[in-house]
């Protein structure tokens, strides 16, 4: 049922959410939910928020004891995985610095990777993913003309990172996710990137190759094998740390000469058209309004900066647009007609494909039920 256009009163979030509501006061249920669930974590006292940071980082190392490192940090070149490692120097930590090559680094993060390692006290190791099968993955996805076409990367990077810390015996692995900037984000806009079973129902649709070294990440060996048989955990460090996104580029920039890629998850070129022109043109969703609204309701934008930001296109130029379109079919190994006519496919819904979806239902349902908490919130 179509329904009257409306947009928050206080973040950006608008009706192109399918889930959201808004008050008497014009204020949306993304908003409502972070001063429920969020608010008063990232009101902690910088005392205590210090405090938990310096409790968090004992048991870290105390775990690592005896190992050549303590954790594993994913890295992207990206502003959240770039600042963790920095953090991780300043906290005396001994991570394994881990990098998931999909074939998609911009110029900008492969630098900003490699200044990084060259002045970090760390062991760095890029882990790079069959390139047959990685293509033949994300031409299926471009064909299922599914929601989330970002899955192969964000399913094969985290995949890899519980296999390099299983490998190097480390019980922490480390990541850039955070509440400061990443709280809101509407599920209608996006789909599970850790169901294997949908992975696997579109490649078998729509692929051409078979996944024989493409490495996936089950149900059961996440919650189940990694977790409770290997000991490994995965930590949010940046949720305790007082994280502001641009404080955090400018030491990046002045500490290793990074450089700016632009907005969130742009230093992936292909997750750049995704999200700046796929979705928009054949989703009608705007992913910059979730990013904004997490800046704004955690005080690190102005809505009226955000409302003047989402007057610009989503592509930072057409001349950039038409130099990715022209890229990423030529990697993708389709002439510029067929990926344009894989681009005008009708959109299809993940639930058209068998899905494991019941099964992480099942386990929200049984963690609510149990009144499991994390003993790190994040």
């Amino acid at each position: 049922m179509s329904r009257e256009y409306q947009m928050c009163s206080r973040c950006v979030m608008d009706t192109t959410a399918q889930e959201i509501d808004f008050d008497e006061q014009g204020v949306c249920n993304f908003c409502r939910d972070f001063d429920a669930h969020v608010a008063r974590i990232l009101s902690t006292t910088e005392e205590d928020l210090a405090s938990r940071f310096r409790e968090l980082v004992a048991e870290i190392k105390s775990k690592g004891k005896g190992q050549p490192y303590d954790s594993v940090v994913g890295l992207s070149g990206g502003t959240d995985s770039s600042y963790l490692c920095h953090l991780c120097a300043d906290a005396g930590l001994r991570p394994l610095v881990v990098t998931v090559d999909t074939g998609w680094d911009s110029p900008e993060s492969a630098e900003n990777i490699r200044r990084l390692s060259s002045k970090l006290p760390f062991e760095f190791r890029t882990v790079t993913v069959d390139w047959e099968e990685m293509r033949d993955l994300q031409v299926a996805y471009y064909k299922a003309a599914v929601q989330n076409c970002e899955v192969p990367q964000d399913h094969v990077f985290l995949a890899i990172l519980y296999e390099e810390a299983a490998k190097a015996k480390a019980r922490s692995l480390l990541t850039g996710g955070n509440l400061a900037t990443e709280s809101i984000l509407p599920a209608s806009w996006s789909f599970n990137a850790a169901d294997v079973r949908n992975l696997k129902a579109i490649h078998r649709r729509f692929g051409t190759k078979p996944l024989r070294r493409f490495q996936t990440l089950p149900f059961w060996k996440r919650y189940a094998y990694y977790p409770f048989i290997r000991g490994i955990r995965e930590v949010r460090l940046l949720n305790f740390v007082p994280y502001n996104r641009s404080e955090a580029k400018r030491l990046l920039e002045r500490e290793y000469g990074w450089q700016d890629y632009g907005p969130k998850h742009y230093e992936s070129i292909l997750t750049r058209f995704f999200q700046a022109y796929v979705l928009p043109t054949r989703f009608g969703i705007d992913k910059r309004r979730a990013h904004f609204s997490s800046l704004i309701v955690s005080g690190q934008m102005d809505r009226d900066e955000a409302l003047q930001l989402l007057e610009a296109p989503p592509y930072p130029s057409e001349e950039l647009l038409e130099e990715d379109m022209a890229h990423i079919a030529q990697k993708l190994d389709l002439s510029p007609e067929e990926w344009k006519e894989i681009l005008a496919l009708p959109p299809r819904a993940h639930t058209e494909f068998p899905s494991s979806q019941w099964l992480f239902s099942l386990k929200d349902t049984l963690v609510r039920r149990l009144g499991v908490r994390r003993r790190w919130w994040g």
